[in-house]
């Protein structure tokens, strides 16, 4: 499985120096208990670390430098325990290059109406040392999420778990290499966009590579290697031969498995954790990718077909922010129009991660009309039921758009025995008839990344981190 390195996040709250050292040092023990709780029962996906109280501009500046240069903090998480001037944030704020978080807390969760005194008041002070901090966040366009509520509730705890993977999909972001085997499929105008720019904002790197690199990677490729993985496959997936001879079926699986120990090998050796492929440059391969690149997903890869650069990215990040649970490449294929059917049925000729699979998959071999090359392997197995999210990226020269909806997925109707690929079915919330128009009318493309696991809330965030527009379709 592609890993993700352990990163943390580092907590500071803010004061000033007027209210003297013993209610600084309250400040620091209230601190030091909320990240702890955070950490015992607020089931993060990653360590948050109390760093210090800060109550002067060199020192909080002192500590955004240190924090952009520790490759393992993911971002920070700011507490207005007490009232803490905002000038005092402007240089470090501004420095700060990581995702930021405002936690608008309070240590306690009510009002001590019997005891409460002016020294209560003096260290207590979140309901307006909150709206001093936000002041100087908005004034400078920092762009950073705001969670408000008590710290010790559940719902509280679970947006800073789902901020927490959006903020490690972002710096993950700027690891990110996509390799491109060929161009993008001629003609098509929504797998185009700028690399460049996508390096700049997104921190993506794509690089090109001729499918002739491929290929010799391919042929490297021991028989030995192939009988562990085919060993491997058939612990994990049913094997049906169908109506092809053994000889003929046996050859297409271990060729795709051969693709896939290959391009493995290749990513691992450039760093690269997202890829394409184009059935229009196929030249000296058997079969175009199928269950190789499903198998690449399953391992957390990105990918996306027609030389998609973008999509694929994007894939990887989702899978990098859903910890690779229930998150697929996917595409608009045909439609259902009847009233009271109205949905959409996904799917991708052959590349569709088996994580979305609702029953175990099948490994399959059957024609292919397209890209003119030998039959090739396949999962085979039908998506499932539950709430997710579509999510599209196009490129509008000006920006880039992230574009989504929410939506009820499904089972298909009936089985399709002419079909013979990974499917999955779903309606926008909106409706299908209002969701595909404002979906057509903001340019959103048809290959999407298609998740259970990652919220509308999260794509947002994401969206605000990358500064890209976004179209969130209701």
């Amino acid at each position: 499985m592609l890993s993700v390195p352990e990163y943390e996040f580092w907590f500071v709250a803010g004061s000033q120096p007027l209210y003297g050292e013993d209610t600084l040092k309250s400040v620091a023990e209230d601190a030091q208990k909320i990240v702890a709780g955070l950490n015992e029962k607020g089931d993060l996906p990653y360590k948050v670390v109390f760093k210090e109280v800060l109550t002067n501009a060199d020192g909080i500046t002192k500590f955004m430098k240190e924090a952009n240069y520790q490759d393992k903090v993911a971002g920070v998480i700011t507490w207005m325990h007490t009232f803490s001037p905002a000038k005092n944030w402007i240089r470090g704020t501004k420095l700060l290059q990581k995702p930021l978080l405002h936690l608008a807390t309070q240590f306690l969760n009510n009002i001590p109406y019997d005891t409460i005194d002016f020294d209560y008041m003096n260290l207590n002070q979140s309901a307006h040392g909150d709206r001093e901090y936000g002041y100087i966040n908005a004034r400078l366009d920092k762009r950073n999420k705001v969670i408000y509520g008590y710290w010790g509730d559940a719902e509280v705890q679970k947006e800073i778990a789902d901020w927490e993977n959006v903020a490690v999909a972002y710096n993950e972001s700027f690891n990110l290499k996509v390799v491109r085997f060929g161009d993008t499929m001629r003609d098509v105008a929504v797998t185009e966009g700028d690399k460049v720019q996508a390096q700049i904002q997104l921190g993506w790197t794509v690089d090109y590579y001729p499918i002739a690199d491929l290929v010799e990677e391919i042929n490297k490729v021991t028989e030995q290697e192939i009988d562990a993985e085919y060993d491997d496959l058939k612990s994990k997936y049913e094997l049906v031969q169908g109506d092809n001879d053994p000889e003929k079926y046996e050859h297409a699986v271990r060729y795709q498995l051969k693709q896939y120990i290959a391009m493995k090998r290749f990513f691992e050796r450039g760093g690269y954790s997202a890829f394409t492929t184009n059935f229009e440059d196929l030249h000296d391969i058997e079969e175009l990718q199928g269950l190789s690149a499903q198998l690449l997903m399953r391992d957390g890869y990105g990918f996306a077909g027609e030389g998609d650069w973008k999509t694929a990215a994007l894939l990887r990040v989702f899978k990098i922010m859903t910890h690779n649970e229930k998150t697929a490449f996917m595409e608009d294929y045909t439609l259902d129009l009847r009233k009271g059917h109205e949905a959409i049925l996904g799917s991708h000729m052959l590349e569709v991660d088996p994580s979305i699979a609702s029953e175990k998959p099948r490994v399959e071999v059957h024609p292919l009309d397209i890209g003119g090359k030998d039959d090739p392997a396949r999962l085979v197995f039908t998506g499932s039921e539950g709430d997710a999210v579509d999510v599209t990226m196009a490129d509008f020269r000006d920006d880039f758009k992230i574009i989504s909806y929410e939506v009820d997925a499904n089972k298909p109707e009936k089985e399709t025995p002419h079909l013979p690929v990974a499917k999955q079915l779903w309606t926008p919330k909106a409706g299908l008839k209002e969701g595909a128009t404002a979906w057509i009318h903001a340019g959103g493309g048809h290959h999407t990344v298609f998740s259970f696991t990652a919220s509308e809330e999260q794509v947002a965030d994401l969206a605000n981190l990358y500064r890209a527009n976004y179209v969130a379709i209701k």
